[in-house]
């Protein structure tokens, strides 16, 4: 259900242009139903007529669409199977049966369709990325995990939640569609549930979230709300609705081929609002909204709320939804968007964007490699500047479409989904990550007999090192706040001199690692002083002080999970306090 984020479009019918003398056929009915995505009635006519001898393809097909974009996947599976063995069938139907597959982890299956897609396809190129979607997907859901996953039915329906964010000091606010009893609230045609609202909760008991929207014409009962968050200090919040203008004020879209209607698109678009004296209330629309041309929404701010990060397809991306940011001025008002880069968005769908408390954005895509459908990815950066992005894997991600993470630690915190465990279609599930116990073993002494001295033959990894390629030094570890040499480390650093003695042109980078426990800037002093400390030793050992670069790092490059506010063993932290050698010239 959240695909209406995603895909940021609402088509609603304007005017049936068929000539009222002609009687509609069934055929005519249905696909006037699906044109205007009301999914939940056509498919009832389509399997009428997809009951009668010798069905058509065309009805066959668009039992498998609907089924598709209900997220009723068992069924889009089976009426898939039956359109491909269809000979006139369509090189689409292919394509959505191999997705279909893939998600109900189907691989082997999966893999052969995709191969039957782009061997008739243009984008052919595509066909090793889905092939790797596929292996990914079964390779990781046999891994060793460390998370544990619940679906938090305390929130969820036999309907669509999704979005939950921190409410407050101990509440939550989410989306869902579920039916209430209110006539005000009408009926979403594209799946016969209700439209999107917000509702909040104290962890127990679930109320609709009050929003002051007396003569407001942001708001309406037909259509949806949600999702939205909220600043650091709690007085303003973005929220995502769909557009409520008069449908005679929308452009009409162009028409497809055979149609009859025309229809005109709503698209989602960004409410600032403010509280006052408890209420929720103010409310501004964001002034890059263009409900005309492009959708707006799903919005995140900075941990400083000096930047908002939102989903759009407005012109200028890299592909259908993009993420964006805009940048806070000094009057208080957001400088034009800038898109943040091919390093985030692909030429598909990126959306859901969350900054946590850790700084790093986390967003899903289905155009990075992963598991199929939407995968949840975290990056490090800002703007348009960014890290890598890292997929969190199984079982944070599935084959379905996993989207908006949050957390306010590492060991804990919400995603929705819509996996097959779900209650609904889209669900909220929590995860708890418990970290690996990590045992560094005392060293063994063990008494060997004297034997006559030989000259030692020095083996090392450092040898096997490429230019610009690094190396954890074993062993080389320092005591809480400490930078000078352990009898531990001198061992080793006596076994490095001897390898640059014995090779006079390689030049090293030695780095210096502290953990976690103290202030940033403290430990990247104690980080240099660390690394100086490991070259003036290599130096009394005879090696040239030009062939040794120290750096320090301090608690920027952790091994672990054991970033500041994580409770960690004594063992764990020392993994961190560590150097490193680079090699900077062979």
């Amino acid at each position: 259900m959240k695909k209406i984020a995603v895909l940021i479009l609402l088509i609603i019918n304007v005017i049936a242009l068929a000539n009222a003398q002609e009687q509609p056929t069934k055929k005519n009915i249905a696909d006037n139903f699906f044109e205007r995505y009301e999914y939940a009635k056509a498919v009832v006519i389509y399997l009428e007529l997809a009951a009668q001898n010798n069905p058509k393809i065309h009805a066959v097909e668009r039992i498998a669409d609907c089924y598709r974009l209900m997220e009723d996947y068992d069924n889009a599976e089976t009426w898939y199977q039956k359109a491909t063995a269809y000979p006139d069938a369509a090189i689409i139907d292919y394509y959505y049966y191999a997705e279909i597959l893939l998600r109900n982890k189907k691989f082997k299956e999966a893999k052969e369709q995709y191969k039957q897609y782009y061997d008739k396809a243009e984008n052919a190129d595509q066909l090793q990325f889905k092939l790797a979607a596929c292996d990914s997907a079964a390779a990781w859901v046999k891994l060793t995990s460390h998370y544990t996953i619940k679906n938090e039915q305390r929130f969820n329906s036999k309907y669509s939640d999704w979005g939950l964010n921190y409410f407050g000091k101990t509440g939550f606010i989410f989306t869902s569609d579920r039916k209430v009893t209110d006539k005000k609230n009408a009926v979403y045609e594209r799946n016969g549930n209700g439209y999107f609202k917000l509702y909040q909760s104290d962890g127990d008991t679930i109320i609709p979230f009050l929003l002051n929207t007396k003569n407001k014409a942001f708001f309406d009962g037909q259509y949806n709300i949600g999702p939205m968050v909220v600043n650091t200090a709690q007085d303003t919040a973005y929220i995502t609705i769909t557009t409520t203008v008069p449908k005679h004020s929308l452009p009409t879209d162009k028409k497809e081929k055979g149609s009859t209607q025309i229809l005109y698109t709503r698209r989602l678009q960004l409410i600032m609002a403010t509280k006052t004296n408890g209420q929720w209330g103010n409310f501004v629309g964001f002034p890059y909204n263009n409900i005309n041309k492009y959708s707006v929404g799903n919005a995140t701010l900075s941990k400083a709320g000096d930047v908002i990060y939102f989903t759009s397809d407005m012109p200028g991306g890299e592909g259908k939804t993009d993420i964006w940011y805009c940048v806070k001025q000094s009057n208080g008002s957001w400088d034009k968007p800038v898109n943040c880069g091919k390093i985030i968005n692909t030429k598909q769908d990126e959306s859901f964007p969350v900054i946590n408390s850790d700084g790093a954005l986390y967003f899903s895509s289905n155009g990075l490699p992963g598991m199929g459908g939407l995968d949840i990815f975290r990056a490090k950066g800002a703007k348009d500047n960014w890290d890598k992005p890292e997929n969190l894997k199984y079982p944070i991600n599935s084959t379905s479409d996993d989207f908006y993470y949050v957390k306010q630690d590492n060991l804990s915190g919400f995603f929705s989904s819509n996996r097959e465990s779900g209650q609904g279609s889209d669900d909220i599930y929590s995860f708890s990550y418990k970290p690996p116990v990590v045992i560094v073993a005392a060293p063994k002494i063990v008494v060997q007999p004297i034997q006559p001295i030989q000259q030692p033959v020095i083996k090392n990894p450092i040898l096997n090192l490429k230019k610009g390629e690094s190396l954890v030094l074993k062993n080389i570890y320092y005591d809480l706040n400490k930078s000078d040499i352990r009898p531990d480390a001198a061992v080793e650093l006596d076994k490095l001199a001897a390898i640059l003695k014995d090779h006079p042109t390689i030049r090293l980078e030695l780095s210096s690692h502290t953990d976690s426990r103290a202030p940033a800037a403290y430990n990247m002093a104690l980080s240099n002083r660390r690394a100086a400390s490991a070259v003036a030793y290599l130096v009394k050992q005879g090696i040239s002080a030009g062939r040794l670069v120290p750096k320090g790092y301090g608690e920027t490059r952790l091994l672990n999970q054991c970033v500041k506010g994580v409770h960690c063993t004594e063992a764990e932290h020392q993994l961190n306090r560590r150097t490193e050698v680079k090699i900077l010239s062979e």
